[in-house]
């Protein structure tokens, strides 16, 4: 049987035999094309590409960390610098300026007037502490941070994010440990400062490159299940103080009463002792001084004194009659008084 070999390479050419038709002459005329300028272009695009890789813009915020073949070179400040192509040199830009935050104990879902958080119960892990009481407390916080120290943010820890946290979490059960649940309740800020201190020197040891801006713990709890017995506990701690501070103020008062009454009755005691001393001292002057002048002429002292007694007793008798042992007739004499206006 004679083959039909024209018909076969049709067949062989047909769009359904599995071989694009023309495939061959396009490929053939691609091979004999020839642009003009083709240097050029390829010269060209090999100028963008170092352009675009040599040269690169820091912003007002950020340092620029460059590596070559993955070593550390240099840093660079904000504005146009220049760098060898990439394969060779590579940039990183770091934010010094900007302020980072890390939650513990809760997330921010949605941030603004209203921020949304993440429901508390999913990080009890984080927020749960025993205090130096042995209770356990809900502390909440949030750590704002800055890069101070790009070179070593990037190279001197391989997890900076998570050495944070790990050292964050670690320095707060420390300090919260120290405290009793009422001072963890009511003593936040003083509690935030002390744990920033001391995560700052933890983070300075570790080399993580990183200044703590602040801490700030949110709203300080015992867990729900709890809160009832504690709010009991707590009612009855206000009360008791409420009684010393009102036994304290009756004391004040009742107190400084008694001292004065008692001083006041020294007081008086003593004025009236001076007194009578000085009463006394008066009148014995006085008798020594009245014997001295009756010694001297006892006579006429004698009816000095007569005189003065009878002008101190006289006045107090009233009217008086002397009447003679011969006279019989008092009438007239009755009524001497009452003529002259003189009431009896």
């Amino acid at each position: 049987m004679a083959w039909d070999w024209d018909k076969l390479k049709q067949q062989h050419q047909r769009p359904d035999s599995g071989v694009p038709p023309g495939v061959e002459d396009m490929v053939r005329k691609f091979k004999g094309l020839k642009l003009p300028g083709g240097w050029i272009i390829i010269l060209v695009v090999l100028a963008i590409y170092i352009g675009s890789s040599t040269f690169y813009t820091i912003g007002v915020d950020e340092v620029g960390i460059v590596q070559r073949f993955g070593k550390y070179v240099r840093t660079t400040q904000p504005g146009l610098s220049f760098k060898l192509p990439r394969g060779i040199e590579k940039v990183t830009k770091v934010k010094v300026r900007y302020i980072y935050k890390e939650e513990f104990g809760f997330r921010t879902v949605e941030a603004g007037v209203r921020t949304q958080y993440s429901a508390s119960h999913a990080y009890g892990g984080e927020f749960l502490m025993l205090t130096g009481d042995l209770n356990v407390a809900v502390v909440p916080w949030i750590v704002q941070y800055r890069v101070k120290d790009p070179y070593e943010f990037l190279f001197k820890v391989h997890n900076v994010r998570g050495t944070l946290r790990d050292l964050t979490e670690s320095t707060m059960r420390l300090v919260v440990g120290d405290r009793s649940i009422n001072e963890v309740i009511s003593k936040r800020e003083e509690i935030a400062d002390e744990a920033r201190l001391l995560l700052q020197k933890e983070l300075d040891e570790a080399e993580t490159g990183i200044y703590v801006v602040a801490v700030e713990m949110k709203k300080t709890n015992v867990p729900e299940p709890v809160q009832p017995s504690f709010n009991e506990v707590n009612q009855a701690v206000q009360e008791k103080e409420r009684m010393v501070y009102q036994a304290r103020e009756e004391y004040n008062k009742a107190i400084p009463a008694a001292k004065g009454n008692a001083e006041k009755t020294i007081k008086s005691a003593e004025g009236y002792a001076l007194d009578r001393i000085n009463r006394a001292k008066g009148d014995a002057s006085r008798f020594v001084a009245l014997y001295n002048e009756y010694s001297r002429a006892k006579d006429i002292t004698r009816r000095r004194l007569y005189l003065e007694a009878l002008t101190d007793f006289l006045p107090k008798l009233g009217s008086k009659y002397i009447i003679d042992a011969n006279q019989r007739n008092l009438l007239p004499l009755l009524n001497l008084g009452k003529q002259q206006g003189v009431q009896e």
